[in-house]
């Protein structure tokens, strides 16, 4: 599991509401999510490519880019535009980037309310799908701009409680899903929706565990937004 900064302010939307599910904190940047654009969820899932997990070998973070990219070029590092975005009561300093306080008013993960102070941080910022799992399942093979844009894309990326984070690892869903039951359904449609929009695939156990999730959501429509899926070229990985 990568705890790293990505993506730009996203602007503000609403999916659409579904029981058991909470407010989407998954939003892009390179326009609104459209309530209902990406098609349902459970379709999403079957149209995804089922193969094992390849080996870890070769795998570094620094083969997805210099964590913190301002891919979105607005000046502000990719962690602070998610702090931002996620966090409510935000102060700043130094101009309007750099993020000093805030609260996580639910953790998404935990649901428990997180005070964000820097440099004394109980919040994470959360790579949904792993960098190391990407890496297993088909990011290896991209050309680096793919997967320095997957790294920074604020579809994502989310502000969560860190304590609860770091026992993800890079699990996917079949090994780790968030233990606020309430916020699953949106975790596993952020899942589905990014490596549906990179090309990732599952693997068989991770599908069983995603459309589990799912059948609790039926209508659960497919998050859309972030960001680009290829970096600036001035942006370079290993």
């Amino acid at each position: 599991m990568t705890r790293l900064r990505g993506g730009a302010v996203a602007a503000v939307v609403v999916l659409v509401a579904v029981a058991g599910c909470t407010k989407d904190k998954t939003k892009g940047s390179a326009g609104p999510e459209q309530s209902g654009g990406g098609g349902a969820v459970l379709t999403a899932v079957d149209s995804l490519t089922v193969k094992g997990r390849a080996p870890q070998t070769g795998y570094s973070r620094a083969r997805f880019g210099t964590a913190w990219a301002d891919t979105d070029s607005n000046s502000c590092d990719t962690r602070d535009d998610i702090l931002k975005r996620d966090l409510k009561g935000v102060k700043v300093t130094g101009g309007t980037c750099k993020v000093t306080y805030g609260l996580l008013e639910p953790d998404p993960y935990s649901g428990k309310e997180i005070t964000y102070r820097r440099g004394a941080s109980q919040v994470d910022i959360d790579h949904v799908v792993p960098l190391s799992d990407a890496w297993q399942k088909g990011a290896e093979y991209w050309d680096a701009s793919k997967r320095i844009a997957l790294a920074n894309d604020p579809l994502n990326l989310i502000a969560v409680d860190a304590s609860t984070n770091r026992g993800k690892g890079d699990g996917d869903a079949a090994t780790w899903l968030p233990p606020n039951g309430k916020y699953r359904c949106t975790y596993v449609a952020t899942q589905v929706a990014v490596k549906k929009k990179y090309g990732l695939w599952v693997t068989e156990a991770e599908k069983a565990a995603m459309k589990k999730v799912l059948a609790g959501c039926p209508g659960r429509q497919l998050p859309t937004g972030g960001n680009p899926t290829k970096a600036p070229e001035r942006f370079r990985a290993r």
